[in-house]
């Protein structure tokens, strides 16, 4: 159940949509992104500069909490940004753009964007180590994602499925990518790029998988073609989970999905698998953890050029 109060003034009074995100983004008080000063500035008054304005004394800047993040150079309302980042943080099959178009009463081309934004601030950590180590299990596992011809226009063809790899830590977090394939080749580089060697992989008994476990410390298969999905401890179910939540926000949210964005959508899966309730993580602190994403993000029209995905 959600534990967002959607009658908290933060969604519809502006300047306690502005304390909020201050308070996310500055929880030890405001600095300017520009130099890093962290004292000598002054809030800006007057009619004359937009709210929630500061000037820097060092550097002679102006900054606002907006600044340096995904939401910079936005005239979206602080109340709808706070509400978008709360709506997709609390909803596990993801939201369609046209929803957040209704809710928001915002333009469609405002809600895409918006979406893509929040998107980009929910991506990984380019930093983050690799999952697993000594004495735990990884599971490797691959689908394919894309649209279902009953759900096509008469005459239109079927959507184009889009391979995606996923690497879970059993009872952790995932790592989770579009791949060109499902080769050997391919998820060995995936491998090597998030797992930690001294893991135990599972995997399913898929031809491809069969020469992927050299250098762990274990490779363990379930055996599928033999209806063999969980058996003695071994089993890929975790990876299974997380695709079953993104297929059911792609053919129940968004219906369709291009290749040119699918890894932003799997992004959004993946932030909400790694900040789930059972991690101790509830909707309120997904927000947060979101908003605290989109620094140091920028996200522009030019880079989300190719029209719209989200139909529903």
């Amino acid at each position: 159940m959600s534990d967002v109060d959607l009658t908290d003034p933060i969604f519809h009074d502006e300047d306690k949509a502005r304390e909020h995100l201050e308070a996310t983004r500055w929880p030890d008080g405001p600095y300017c992104p520009h130099c890093g000063e962290a004292e000598n500035f002054h809030r800006l008054q007057g009619k004359s500069n937009r709210p929630g304005l500061f000037q820097c004394n060092s550097c002679r800047g102006t900054f606002s909490v907006m600044l340096g993040s995904v939401m910079e150079d936005s005239h979206i309302p602080l109340t709808k940004w706070v509400l978008a980042f709360h709506l997709m943080a609390a909803s596990k099959k993801g939201m369609s753009a046209k929803q957040i178009e209704r809710m928001l009463s915002v333009s469609y081309k405002t809600a895409w964007f918006l979406m893509h934004r929040i998107r980009e601030a929910m991506a990984p950590n380019a930093n983050a180590g690799p999952l697993g180590g000594r004495g735990r299990v990884v599971e490797s596992d691959e689908t394919f994602v894309g649209g279902k011809k009953k759900n096509v226009h008469k005459g239109k063809p079927t959507p184009k499925k889009h391979a995606v790899h996923a690497l879970v830590e059993r009872g952790g977090k995932v790592r989770a990518s579009h791949i060109p394939d499902v080769s050997a080749k391919t998820l060995r580089k995936a491998l090597a790029k998030h797992a930690d060697r001294r893991s135990t992989l599972h995997t399913d008994d898929g031809l491809a998988n069969l020469s992927i476990g050299k250098g762990f410390a274990k490779h363990m298969t379930v055996n599928h073609s033999q209806d063999e999905y969980f058996k003695d401890g071994v089993g890929v179910q975790s990876a299974e989970s997380f695709f079953a939540i993104l297929k059911r926000g792609v053919m129940g949210s968004f219906h369709s999905i291009s290749e040119q964005h699918l890894q932003r959508y799997v992004d959004e899966f993946a932030f909400r698998w790694d900040n789930r309730s059972a991690l101790g993580v509830e909707d309120a602190e997904r927000a947060r953890r979101m908003v605290k994403g989109a620094i140091g993000k920028r996200l522009t029209y030019r880079q989300l050029d190719d029209g719209k995905e989200e139909i529903a």
